[in-house]
């Protein structure tokens, strides 16, 4: 199984798309303090959205459409009115 999963950092007002085979072990990576990528600089990060998909190509797929215009206006929807 592979998921596609959607994070907010209430404290930056960001988001970040990706997609994983463990959504645990990945939020938890994202937070970490020896993660020095992109996502370290907006923590901490909440996983407020998650999908199951049967293959990793399908969760590809997805993720690149929640980084999409319409993609980007459905993950706001989840956020609701700011």
């Amino acid at each position: 199984m592979f998921y596609t999963y959607v994070l907010y950092s209430e404290k930056y007002s960001r988001i970040y798309v990706g997609f994983t085979s463990n959504p645990e072990a990945r939020i938890n990576h994202h937070n970490h303090p020896l993660n020095h990528g992109w996502t370290a600089k907006f923590r901490p990060w909440t996983m407020i959205y998650c999908e199951t998909h049967e293959t990793k190509e399908e969760a590809m797929k997805r993720e690149k459409q929640l980084k999409s215009a319409r993609g980007r206006q459905f993950i706001k929807s989840i956020l609701g009115p700011n």
